[in-house]
């Protein structure tokens, strides 16, 4: 194994971030938060941390990268710790300012123990497209409602409630937040058919002065599956900010809808 150790969480972000590396690295999950194919080499909890950073050190790792999904979990106050325990009030706190500042206090955590915090821009790039119209045909009226959805997610992630939404002929259809991104494209189907223009755009973006190591947004075949039956006509996201998960899938399945998928 390398140096690197992946704390990953749900879904096949640390699965494509292997696929990519040229050494496999850790891989460390939260305790009921295992990723999607791949074997998990240690599993921790919360209320273990300081013991599982010990551990991380003993092994060598010098790196780690944050991949995947995870919710708040129940905490024990019987399993922790002393070390971990002298963590609590400060992880406490962060979790009442919002999901950035508990992502903040994390990599902050982490980086007092001795580890170098790395994002997936600066080991798997490629995993983060450029500018460019990936699949079907730039209009008009995407580039207006691109810019409309441009400045509707600056304002949710300024105040870290969601990155992304859905615009139609200048009108939000939805945004997004805590249920996420597939929970969104699926409520667009409870729109009122009058209330509707036809079509309309998903944009994606990472949050203004977000910590670009940590929770960068992520799409995959299941969006562009999902939008095509919300009846939209494209996707849009701003481009080198947006993990795509199997990118050439995901413009064959565009392609297939006629959708639009534009990194911006």
């Amino acid at each position: 194994m390398s140096k690197l150790a992946i704390i990953a969480g749900q879904g096949a972000l640390p699965a494509a971030l292997v696929a990519v590396l040229p050494d496999r690295p850790m891989i460390c999950a939260l305790d009921g938060f295992a990723p999607e194919g791949l074997e998990v080499d240690q599993i921790f909890r919360v209320e273990r941390l300081a013991l599982f950073l010990r551990s991380l050190e003993d092994q060598g790792i010098a790196q780690v990268i944050f991949a995947g999904a995870v919710q708040r979990p129940r905490l024990d106050p019987s399993l922790f710790d002393p070390q971990t325990a002298q963590m609590v009030p400060r992880l406490l706190a962060a979790m009442q300012a919002g999901d950035d500042a508990t992502l903040r206090e994390v990599i902050a955590i982490f980086e007092e123990a001795g580890f170098a915090v790395v994002g997936v821009e600066a080991i798997a790039p490629a995993l983060l497209p450029a500018a460019g119209v990936l699949a079907g045909t730039l209009t008009p009226q995407h580039e207006s409602d691109a810019a409309r959805a441009e400045a509707i997610t600056a304002a949710l992630g300024a105040v870290d409630v969601g990155q992304g939404c859905v615009v139609a002929q200048g009108l939000c259809l939805a945004v997004e937040a805590l249920p996420g991104t597939d929970a969104m494209l699926v409520s667009l189907s409870q729109i009122a058919a009058n209330l509707r223009p036809k079509g309309g755009l998903y944009y994606k973006a990472a949050k203004p002065g977000q910590d670009r190591r940590i929770d960068l947004p992520t799409i995959g075949v299941q969006t562009i599956r999902l939008a095509a039956e919300a009846g939209l006509s494209g996707i849009a996201f701003q481009a080198g900010s947006v993990i795509c998960l199997d990118l050439a899938a995901m413009i064959t399945a565009a392609q297939a809808n006629g959708l639009l998928l534009w990194a911006r």
